[in-house]
């Protein structure tokens, strides 16, 4: 070894041996504690020192009223023995998770510690607590982006593995679409579809089509494909409207391989109408076309196509009267009035979705409360009721293996509520603030979840969902 080499590891043990002297010498024993060279005795304290030195081997922190520990609180103390923590407070909760790992670990001798609260814990032995993976895990939702334009609607949908989303913004006359930055990590504009007080842009991908439905209350509807010389969406087809006085929701759905969607009409002389995907360009007719008209002079609002047990049904919610189940006849190739939905009135959006393999409907409903219904003996029922006035929409989605449902109103905050396995039901779970939501869009993209919401009157917002670790 060269001298070199044997002067620095002298000075690094000097350096360390100083150190250690330099942190005796500046520890001072805290207040109703007394202190020896190697052990440490406190009585009556709310909290235990906040630093100790790593010389001590016996610890003890006897009849206080500790109920958490700082993390890590005990790192370091590499020559500790025995630690005393008899007659304290626990709370045995995530916070104090760290400890009941490092007690399952430590080489030292422990007394028995027990849990004061909460009180399913209350008596039970700290060091026996099982850890369950996931136990001190949750989430959260922050926002990720504002974006300056107000929408009816926003429909995400996917491209060549890029990332779109249309939104129906009608106080800017136009079906805005927007395209994910990779780089950037949020949303750009790629395209601007012009026309009249647009109130709906749906995507539907056929074939080699990338199409954009595109409804207003003026001017017709249309539909737009995207050139891909252009780069851009270039008009396609004139929807045929002629009994569509006010569109409100375009429902698209695939159904024994054909496509359709549907234009709901909220109107009181209007229909909603059923249109079909035709592909005959021997007889020039390649596009929707009108293929059934239903329900007269009821003011539809919303629409939600589903299939349960091998059948297809469509629903349709009303404000004028109560939601409406069609029945698809394969017999007649039709949609057939099946039966209503009782004891729900003024409903403006309807979304079917799953949670342990039952079927259950969000219904929104603007005055009153709306109604979570589970489908049971080929009916559905009314599981739960959420105070909702002013509620515009009411939106389940999912990341992973959470469940949620986002309650927008014109006149609160959003409502997050997160599905209860035990109790089967939605509880509270927080709130974020969008002005004027319409709508709440799952976004998956780059390893990262988010939630876009459109905004009626503010800006529409895009929230990151996020895990919180509660026992850091």
């Amino acid at each position: 070894m060269t001298h070199t080499k044997q002067w620095l590891l002298t000075g690094f043990a000097l350096l360390y041996i100083y150190g250690a002297a330099e942190s005796k010498r500046n520890f001072k024993c805290p207040s109703g504690c007394s202190c020896s060279k190697e052990t440490i005795i406190c009585v009556g304290t709310l909290q235990i020192p906040r630093t100790i030195p790593n010389e001590i081997n016996s610890l003890f922190i006897e009849g206080n009223k500790i109920e958490t520990i700082t993390k890590n609180a005990f790192r370091g103390l590499r020559d500790l023995t025995h630690l005393d923590l008899r007659g304290n407070s626990f709370q045995c909760n995530c916070e104090n998770k760290w400890l009941m790992t490092w007690l399952k670990n430590t080489n030292a001798t422990v007394s028995d510690v027990f849990c004061a609260g909460p009180s399913d814990m209350k008596g039970k032995r700290l060091n026996d607590l099982p850890i369950p993976p996931g136990e001190c895990i949750s989430t959260d939702f922050v926002r990720h982006q504002s974006i300056p334009i107000q929408s009816m609607s926003a429909d995400i949908f996917s491209f060549k593995e890029d990332i779109y989303v249309a939104m129906a913004a009608p106080n800017s006359n136009s079906c805005v679409v927007m395209e994910w930055d990779h780089i950037e990590m949020n949303f750009r504009k790629f395209d601007n579809i012009t026309g009249k007080s647009v109130v709906g842009c749906k995507s539907v991908l056929i074939d080699n089509h990338v199409l954009i439905i595109v409804t207003q209350l003026f001017g017709g509807s249309h539909i737009y494909k995207f050139d891909d010389q252009q780069n851009k969406f270039t008009k396609f087809q004139t929807i045929e409207v002629f009994n569509i006085s006010k569109p409100n929701d375009i429902e698209v759905f695939q159904m024994d391989g054909d496509w359709y969607f549907l234009i709901v009409d909220s109107s009181k002389s209007g229909l909603s109408t059923l249109y079909k995907w035709t592909d005959q360009p021997d007889r020039n007719e390649t596009g929707f076309y009108s293929y059934q008209f239903l329900h007269e002079w009821f003011r539809d609002t919303d629409a939600e196509f589903l299939e349960v047990e091998g059948k297809s049904y469509l629903i349709l919610a009303s404000r004028s009267q109560s939601p409406v189940i069609y029945l698809w006849n394969k017999s007649t190739l039709k949609f057939i009035l099946h039966e209503e939905i009782p004891h729900v009135d003024d409903v403006v959006a309807v979304k079917a979705f799953r949670e342990e393999n039952e079927l259950y409907l969000a219904m929104t409903c603007y005055i009153g409360d709306s109604k979570v219904l589970k489908w049971a003996n080929k009916q559905f029922t009314e599981v739960q009721a959420l105070p909702s006035r002013g509620a515009m929409i009411l939106q389940p989605f999912t990341f992973t293996d959470r469940h949620y449902l986002a309650l927008g109103s014109d006149y609160s905050f959003t409502q997050i509520y997160l599905w209860d396995t035990e109790t089967k039901t939605f509880h509270k779970f927080k709130d974020i603030y969008v002005q004027s939501p319409r709508s709440f869009t799952v976004v998956n993209t780059d390893r990262r979840n988010f939630i876009f919401s459109s905004s009626f009157k503010g800006k529409s917002m895009v929230f990151e969902h996020i895990i919180v670790d509660l026992s850091l």
